[in-house]
This record gives structure tokens, sequence and C-alpha cells, in this order.
């Protein structure tokens, strides 16, 4: 994986398609690990993460990771799920923070040499197609390790490099923990 120590690099992290990706293949994204691994390949100028809350809660088991984030070096974009009744009459969540990303990203175009993005959404195909366009080189990051893979084909092929987590994962992710307990990804209990 080619990076430039003089280029300026931009992470965009799809932070719902990076916990799935993660927990598919058993690892625990570790955050302050993944900024200092950035900030070592080139000149980090932002590391921006996207997800969506659920407002209605007293408590919501992302709250507490964004709002490390947000303190510790990350842009946070965040904004409320959306509630709706399923068929059956329970009550559920959606949310989705595609277009804010894809903004985001091609306004970064005009400003970063490399962009990462963390993400296997094969929507984000044309996006990465644009980001390149205007001469900015794309790396992916997901996984093929999970069955089924958490990356479309198309975002792969697209990207100028595909990063295999699971190869990432010995230097962005917590030490495998034995007692099987699912954690908030990425949280310091400093």
């Amino acid at each position: 994986m080619a990076f430039y120590k003089d280029e300026r690099l931009a992470l965009f992290i799809d932070g719902a398609n990076l916990y799935s990706a993660a927990r598919a293949v058993g690892l625990e994204i570790d955050f302050r690990k993944l900024l200092k691994e950035f900030q070592q390949r080139g000149r980090l100028v932002r590391a921006s993460y996207y997800t969506t809350i659920v407002e209605s809660d007293e408590y919501s088991p992302i709250r507490p990771l964004v709002d490390w984030l947000a303190y510790n070096g990350f842009n946070v974009v965040k904004k409320p799920a959306r509630e709706f009744t399923d068929r059956e009459g329970r009550k559920r969540f959606r949310g989705n923070m595609d277009i804010e990303l894809a903004t985001d990203m091609l306004e970064a175009a005009g400003w970063s040499d490399h962009i990462v993005l963390f993400s296997g959404n094969g929507d984000f195909r044309r996006l990465v197609e644009a980001v390149k366009a205007k001469g900015v080189r794309v790396s992916v990051v997901s996984t093929m390790n999970a069955s089924p893979p958490m990356i479309s084909d198309e975002l792969r092929r697209e990207a100028d490099t595909f990063i295999e987590l699971v190869d990432l994962g010995e230097l962005i992710a917590r030490p495998r923990r034995d007692t099987g307990a699912d954690a908030l990804p990425g949280q310091d209990d400093d």
C-alpha cells in the first residue's frame, strides 16, 4: 500500500459499515491507534467519522464513542436516525450518511492528495470514480475475509488500492479478548 510522507491525507469513515466489517472478522477498532497509524503515513489533514444516532433513547451505545472521537481529533458528522414501525409492529430505526460522506469527500478532493475510505458500500463506486477524476488517489478499507464479503466488487475494483481490514488490524485493532463481550469499538478506558 503506497503512502507518501508529503501527501495530504484525508480519512472518511462510514461508522456503521466499518463497525459491521470489523465485527464480521472479529476486530475491535482502536481509533486512537487508527489515527496515529495514518498520521505516520502522510500529512493527515482530516479524519471524519459518519454516523446516525437514535435521539429518543436515554442511552445510546454509540454516543460515548462519538463523544470520544470528537474530543480526540476526529471530525464527527452525525444526524438523528429516523424511527419507523416494521410490518410486525416493532419500532425500528433507519439512518444513512451516504450523502453527507459523498459531499464532504468531493469537497476534500480539492485539498487532498490521497483519500482513504473506510467502507465497502458499493454505492460509493461512482463517488470514488469522480474523486479519482480530480487527480486524487483513493484507497478503500474493508474486508473480503467475511462471508459474505463486506465490500462490493465494483467498489474494490474502482479504488486505486484496496486495503484488507484484517491486514490493517494488527496496526489499528485492540488486542483480542477472551471474554467474547461486545464492547464499543475503539474506545480506550482512559
